[in-house]
C-alpha cells in the first residue's frame, strides 16, 4: 500500500471553521499575554523612573499630563483585564459545569456580549 504524499499527517486549523469552543481559549490567551506584557514593562519603567514616581502627585502628573497615549493604552489594558476576567469567569462556569455551554449558556457567549461586558456597555 503507497502512501498519498499529498495528505497531510495530522489536520491543519485552516481547513476549521473558527468555533466559539476555541476561539475563546485562544483570545484568553492572548490577552493574558497582552496583560503581562504590560505588567513587565510598568514595572521596567518604574524602575528606570526610581523614586520619583512613588508619591500620589509625581504619579498622577507623569500618567496623566505626560500624554494622551498613556490614556489611551490604559484604556486598551482596562478591556483587556475586564475581557480576561469575563472570560476566566466563563471558563470556570464551563469547566465545573455549572453551565453547558452548547444548551444553556451559548447564545450569551459570543464575542460582542463580552466585548460589550468588558468595555461596561452592557
Amino acid at each position: 500500500m503507497k502512501p498519498n504524499i499529498l495528505r497531510p499527517l495530522s489536520p491543519h486549523l485552516p481547513i476549521y471553521k473558527p468555533q466559539l469552543t476555541s476561539t475563546f481559549p485562544i483570545s484568553h490567551r492572548i490577552s493574558g499575554a497582552f496583560l503581562v506584557t504590560i505588567v513587565l514593562f510598568f514595572y521596567l519603567l518604574c524602575l528606570k523612573i526610581g523614586l520619583i514616581c512613588f508619591t500620589y502627585e509625581n504619579f498622577y502628573q507623569f500618567f496623566f499630563y505626560s500624554s494622551k497615549l498613556i490614556l489611551i493604552s490604559v484604556e486598551i489594558t482596562a478591556l483587556a483585564l475586564s475581557y480576561h476576567l469575563y472570560n476566566g469567569v466563563r471558563h470556570l462556569l464551563t469547566d465545573f459545569s455549572f453551565v453547558e455551554l452548547k444548551t444553556k449558556f451559548y447564545p450569551f457567549v459570543d464575542g460582542a456580549s463580552i466585548a460589550a461586558k468588558s468595555r461596561g456597555k452592557l
